[in-house]
């Protein structure tokens, strides 16, 4: 009988060769990541440092200008972003930042306005109270959403939606109006019906039977948007907002922005919310409902408490994701370096101003260093954002591994 005993060694040998080989090829990618990044932050500081420090006799350009108000425009401005406007000897440069940090930081703000609510609770619900049928099928066409392109919502948001909206004005009142009673009213319909009827509509699959009862009341919506509109605002709800509140209403807005973003930055949010709630140890949930709490104050009481750390490194990274979002803020903000509290303004973000203007500023000109300055601002933000979330998240590992629960 022949000796198998040399395919066997040679078969092991081989099998540890490209265990090595693959455990080589995935520390040098870590490595080669982190190797980038650190390349990427030491490129830009050492193309921003001749901003403040330049040699040949070039003036400097001072923190103060980048940062601080100036003398009053026209148009009573304070912070201004026009770095190649023609300026009389007297006049100070407009190269404020101020405008961009505010686009960008409302911006974000109205993405995660919108998209957090709607992320954590689509989690909670499909995490407790959803059947695993219909679990199984929603949460990966949900997280598939997060693949689609900026740029086709951004193009969506810019030439359908804001038209729309603009249109319909009134009937986008009376939904938002409308939206949250709704709600509450198909909840309490649902606890009047007979068992067997209740049966029929279970809570496991709220999300698919309350899809056409959202149909209804957006019907509702546009059947009652002109009587609203006549009752409250005078029949024209534009001219209330622009002569009675001075609004200005620009066609693409912070609003179209942020419902933008928001449908862009939710599926991320969702995603990392919903293992969050999924990974609490089911003991705890169980040991809840067995001391009589209901499964709405077991999901308060209990599993967000547990859950809190994922839930807020979700909301971290989805904040990271809206502040560094470039083309929906291109196509649907209209690029106006605004500070103003109105919603229905524009606004222009840091990401859309390099995008926009890089391609025009020469190297090595005042102009080209502000926008990698910026550029800067951004990758600074998103690291510190996104290592804060991971920090939280580890946290929460090792609290799930206390606990005897899996990460």
């Amino acid at each position: 009988m022949p000796d198998s005993s040399p395919p066997t060694a040679v078969r092991r040998r081989l099998r540890q060769g490209r265990d090595r080989l693959a455990t080589a090829l995935i520390t040098a990618g870590g490595l080669g990541v982190i190797a980038a990044l650190l390349a990427i932050g030491v490129f830009l500081a050492v193309e921003v440092v001749p901003l403040f420090w330049p040699a040949g006799g070039v003036d400097a350009v001072s923190p103060e200008a980048l940062w601080l108000p100036g003398e009053a425009s026209v148009d009573g401005q304070r912070f201004r972003w026009a770095p190649e406007a023609t300026l009389t000897p007297d006049e100070v440069p407009r190269i404020s930042l101020v405008p961009l940090a505010w686009g960008t930081l409302e911006a974000a703000a109205w993405s995660l306005v919108i998209a957090v609510p709607l992320a954590l609770g689509a989690a909670a619900h499909s995490s407790l109270f959803m059947s695993r049928r219909l679990r199984t099928r929603l949460k990966p066409t949900l997280e598939l959403m997060e693949a689609l392109p900026g740029v086709v919502v951004g193009f969506v948001a810019g030439l359908v939606l804001a038209p729309w909206v603009e249109r319909h004005l009134a009937e986008v009142f009376a939904f938002l109006v409308l939206l949250v009673p709704g709600l509450l009213l198909a909840g309490g319909l649902r606890a009047r019906l007979p068992s067997g009827a209740q049966r029929t509509l279970p809570l496991s699959w709220a999300g698919l039977w309350l899809m056409p009862w959202l149909v209804l009341v957006l019907v509702a919506a546009s059947w009652l948007a002109p009587w609203l509109e006549a009752a409250w605002f005078g029949g024209d709800l534009r001219r209330f907002l622009e002569l009675r509140l001075g609004l200005d209403i620009a066609v693409r807005n912070a609003m179209i922005v942020g419902m933008a973003m928001g449908f862009a930055v939710m599926p991320s949010v969702y995603a990392l919310a919903e293992d969050a709630l999924s990974g609490v140890p089911a003991s705890l949930a169980e040991g809840a409902q067995a001391l009589g709490a209901t499964r709405w104050q077991t999901l308060w009481r209990v599993v967000l408490p547990a859950a809190s750390p994922g839930i807020f490194s979700a909301v971290m990274i989805g904040a990271g994701r809206a502040v560094g979002e470039t083309m929906i803020v291109l196509m649907a903000s209209g690029n106006t370096a605004l500070m103003t509290l109105n919603p229905l303004d524009g606004l222009r973000s840091m990401a859309a101003t390099i995008a926009i203007e890089l391609p025009e500023a020469g190297p090595g000109s005042v102009h080209y260093q502000l926008l990698l300055l910026a550029a800067l601002l951004l990758f600074v933000f998103t690291f510190l954002v996104n290592t804060l979330a991971e920090l939280v998240r580890t946290r929460l590992r090792r609290r799930y591994r206390r606990l005897g629960g899996g990460a």
